[in-house]
């Protein structure tokens, strides 16, 4: 249980009995008590003063036994003793506010607490060490330096020489390259923390739904050897080489289907639009169905694996497949290697979006927003030059896409803004 607050010491001395004081950033044994001095359960006190703590402030952490029994009552002498339940992410909303953190580290602590595969946890540690705070403070300090400049050039003219319009150019255009790489590593990173998606796509009875549960390891999907079962997408989460994939089985695409079924090939066809790889499934043991040529012509400019399964069961549509097919897999997705092989081809793909964890890197639609919104400020700023217009007057763009650049690491950040940021956050954050 974790106390921050000027009143962390006093409270500390109420709730915590040992032989020996508190020493800062030493563990001490001895015993929480409740209101009465009753003993509630053997513990470990550690007091962190102010300001070498997490959030800036005094901070008190006692380790008790796991019992829900003994945390509740531990909870509660120390509310019995002038302390209050934290709101959600009220530690580290305390940490941004006392200058321990910039705003886009305290979004990497959400981030790492969410993270649910290895690339999503080693993505926010990244972020946690501040190097984007550093990135952009440097982008800031180079607009400020025109800023600074301009200012002089109208205040003493005859003292200091007006920037040209090409040099001004120029400088804006350095800064608007270093935000535009930013911007790029906004969808990779995305891609690792939520994962690329992967849309299984292929005619009726093809193997889709058996795929998916066989990567999955369970009874996910409804099988039957009927065509048109499964009527609705599901999608899952799986993690292979430390990267997600978000696993998106569909209705089998034909062109005759009843209404419901239609309306789950009409889903399919939308995901499929939309995902990042398509895993194209067909039947390999029989011949390629007017769907099955259809799906394999359809994918063949985007990203995908195509798999010929049932080779179990013969390979006529495998052995009459079009040269564009010719790198596809065949096997059967009964079968381990099979499914390794699809997954190494599905890593394959993802490897093209890796992101370079040890380069600063955007985090989240917050940030790439007001990435987006500071590059749009110097393109006005430099498209006002090119017209020929005093330089004084791109004075008011350039302000403007530091404003925005302080929001993306909190220099600029207001308490609304605060508020939805922490309020993702969980109760101890």
């Amino acid at each position: 249980m974790r106390v921050s607050g000027p009143a962390a010491r006093e409270i500390a001395a109420r709730i915590f009995r040992s032989r020996s004081a508190l020493r800062p950033r030493r563990a001490t044994n001895g015993s929480v008590v409740d209101g009465a001095g009753a003993p509630i359960d053997e513990a470990l006190a550690l007091f962190f003063p102010a300001p070498h703590s997490y959030t800036g402030e005094d901070v008190l952490e006692l380790h008790v036994h796991g019992s829900p029994v003994i945390a509740r009552d531990t909870l509660i002498a120390a509310l019995s003793a002038g302390a209050r339940l934290a709101a959600a992410g009220e530690f580290t909303r305390r940490a941004f506010l006392n200058g321990k953190i910039d705003l886009s580290a305290a979004e990497a602590v959400a981030d790492a607490i969410a993270a649910d595969h290895t690339a999503g946890a080693r993505a926010a540690a990244a972020r946690l060490s501040g190097g984007l705070a550093r990135e952009i403070n440097t982008l800031r300090l180079s607009l400020a330096e025109i800023l600074e400049e301009l200012a002089a050039a109208i205040d003493f003219p005859d003292e200091v020489e007006t920037p040209s319009s090409e040099r001004l150019t120029a400088r804006i255009g350095s800064v608007r390259e270093r935000i535009a790489e930013l911007g790029r590593t906004w969808e990779h990173g995305r891609i690792v923390r939520e994962g690329a998606s992967v849309a299984i796509v292929g005619p009726p009875n093809a193997g889709k739904s058996s795929l998916l549960n066989a990567l999955l390891g369970s009874d996910r999907a409804l099988v039957s050897e009927l065509p048109g079962t499964t009527r609705d997408t599901i999608e899952e989460t799986l993690a292979f080489d430390g990267v997600a994939l978000r696993i998106i089985d569909t209705a089998g695409i034909r062109a005759h289907a009843d209404r419901l079924e239609a309306a789950g090939i009409e889903r399919s066809e939308t995901a499929l639009a939309e995902a990042r790889i398509a895993l194209v499934i067909v039947d390999a043991s029989l011949p390629l169905s007017p769907e099955a040529h259809d799906i394999l012509t359809r994918t063949r400019t985007r990203e995908r694996v195509v798999l010929f399964n049932k080779s179990d069961l013969g390979r006529t549509g495998y052995a009459a497949r079009d040269t564009a097919e010719s790198d596809a897999l065949l096997g059967s997705v009964r079968e381990e290697a099979t499914l390794e092989r699809i997954r190494k081809a599905l890593a394959a793909l993802v490897a093209g979006e890796a992101l370079d964890l040890s380069r600063p890197h955007l985090g989240t639609a917050r940030q790439a927003d007001a990435a987006l919104e500071a590059d749009r400020a110097l393109s006005f700023a430099q498209e006002t030059l090119a017209a020929g217009a005093p330089t004084d007057l791109i004075a008011a763009d350039l302000a403007s896409a530091v404003r925005s650049l302080g929001e993306l690491t909190g220099r600029e950040a207001d308490e609304r803004l605060l508020d939805a940021i922490f309020a993702r956050f969980c109760i101890g954050k």
